[in-house]
């Protein structure tokens, strides 16, 4: 192909994105070097690669905040994720950051994430000796479990952002660091959509000072939210600063809200009580693999003796969804009907 329509995107790029964007041209480049494409930027093809990925689907059967909710309409670690992903891009647009690496970057965030939400992740942080966080869980399955061993190459922009969702440590690009805001933005408030929905929350029950801030429906609240650090932000960048930033008053109204879902909702609520058997069943899996690593699938044994069998454990439970995890605890041990 003579014309390269990768060139001209990313000459677009240059003229037309902020002077703090994050350039594609600019990448450090993959673990593995590869031709670059004529027709995609760097990160246009790592978003199209976790898209294709096999872990990318599985999040459509994996728990966001409510375990095996009865109804069509809860979100699921892949709508949760897909809702983190239209929040990062419309900011990034909007601040004239690079929004393909946005867009890749919240589509990869939650890939390593365990069945079952944050209490698998817990089961498995307190099991196996090496730790378990999903984001560095993330890194793991798009770095070495995906394409049977081989990874999906992504990066390390990408790898960066993906790694520093959350936890402590910023992300090295504006545009990683935008992926922790868009996370939060997107589970405050779906998260209190799906309690309202499920009972165990209702509008009244939301303190009117962070309503008063933030406003008393969902849309009004990312609306707010989104405003404040596209707003704020936009101050930054006239002052020279390369920080992104919501208004004081909004910023303390939403910690304060997730608090609030802390307290209310992802700890003390009804809707958790079944969180228990759901830790006790991966427990259950994890010490029987463990002793018999020879019973998992050949995808997973194949990495027996390239890393620790506890290691190879927590990749095959983490790598479960709901139902898939329910199906195998049935199958090691719930004692089957004979038949007449």
């Amino acid at each position: 192909m003579d014309f390269s329509y990768r060139e001209l995107q990313d000459k677009k790029e240059r003229e037309y994105l902020s002077p703090f964007a994050f350039l594609s041209s600019e990448t450090a480049g993959r673990l593995e070097p590869i031709e670059m494409c004529e027709l995609r930027t760097a990160f246009q093809r790592d978003r199209d690669r976790i898209i294709h990925a096999k872990s990318f689907r599985r999040l459509m059967h994996k728990t966001q905040c409510f375990l095996s909710p009865e109804g069509d309409h809860y979100r699921t670690r892949l709508t949760h994720t897909l809702e983190v992903s239209q929040i990062g891009r419309s900011v990034a647009r909007l601040l004239r950051l690079n929004e393909d690496l946005v867009e890749a970057a919240c589509l990869g965030h939650d890939l390593g994430h365990t069945p079952f939400g944050h209490a698998g992740e817990r089961v498995l942080a307190q099991l196996c000796p090496e730790g378990f966080s999903h984001n560095e869980q993330s890194i793991r399955t798009v770095t070495v479990l995906e394409r049977d061993g081989k990874g999906l190459n992504l990066t390390v922009e990408v790898l960066d952002a993906i790694l520093c969702h959350t936890g402590p440590v910023p992300a090295k690009t504006l545009e990683g660091r935008l992926i922790k805001y868009a996370d939060r933005i997107a589970y405050i408030n779906h998260d209190i959509d799906d309690a309202i929905r499920a009972g165990v929350l209702t509008d009244d029950m939301i303190p009117v000072k962070y309503s008063r801030i933030l406003g008393y429906d969902h849309s009004h609240r990312i609306d707010t939210m989104v405003k404040s650090l596209v707003a704020g932000t936009l101050e930054n960048f006239e002052k020279g600063i390369a920080e992104l930033r919501m208004s004081p008053e909004v910023e303390e109204a939403t910690l304060g809200l997730r608090e609030f879902m802390f307290e209310n909702v992802y700890i003390n609520s009804l809707a958790k009580k079944e969180e228990g058997k759901a830790c006790e069943m991966l427990a259950k899996m994890y010490e029987y693999f463990v002793k018999n690593p020879d019973r998992m699938p050949a995808d997973n044994k194949k990495f027996l003796g390239q890393y620790s069998d506890h290691r190879v454990v927590a990749d095959y439970l983490a790598g479960m969804t709901d139902r898939y995890a329910l199906e195998v605890f049935s199958e090691l041990f719930v004692p089957k009907m004979w038949g007449r």
